[in-house]
């Protein structure tokens, strides 16, 4: 494995810009199923510009982070960011797949990606994350994964649940 890309069953993972129209088009995916989720009813163009300005993902780009978009066959179905919190801390961030991809291993594949890079990119002992509670497969996902719920790191007004997972 490299440390910006990582394949499983035809799938990769790989640095990308953060500022990428692929990167654009699966934050606003993302953007749009966490609003909808969250408020239970369509979100509208105003609604997502305004959040996209309030939760900026330029940081995810070196030296302070990293973004990863997964393909198969060259079409994006999945992002994960990678915010370096401290020295030995990094944070995973942006996780999205898009609904026809999920259940195939994409976000896993994320996962380490993202895991690998900030082990053996930015140094960091451990990883952090935090989510919402409405956002129950997603807080599945993290356990199987290793991730244990933790006090909160951070003053998110949308996190309820936040993790960590040492990066052995």
């Amino acid at each position: 494995m490299t440390i910006d890309h990582v394949r499983a069953a035809g799938w990769t993972a790989t640095a990308h810009p953060v500022s990428g129209p692929d990167s654009a088009a699966l934050l606003r995916a993302y953007y749009i199923e966490l609003i909808e989720r969250y408020y239970g009813r369509p979100t509208d163009e105003e609604e997502l510009a305004a959040v996209l300005a309030e939760e900026p993902s330029d940081d995810l780009t070196p030296p302070t982070g990293q973004f990863f978009v997964a393909r198969r066959d060259g079409t994006a179905a999945g992002c994960v960011g990678l915010r370096v919190l401290d020295a030995t801390t990094a944070e995973l961030t942006r996780m999205y797949v898009a609904p026809p991809a999920r259940g195939q291993g994409v976000a896993a594949l994320l996962i380490a990606a993202a895991e690998h890079a900030a082990r053996e990119t930015f140094g960091a002992a451990r990883m952090r994350l935090d989510t919402r509670k409405d956002l129950v497969e997603a807080r599945a996902l993290y356990a199987r994964h290793g991730y244990a719920e933790i006090e909160a790191y951070n003053d998110s007004p949308y996190a309820d649940h936040w993790f960590e997972k040492a990066l052995g």
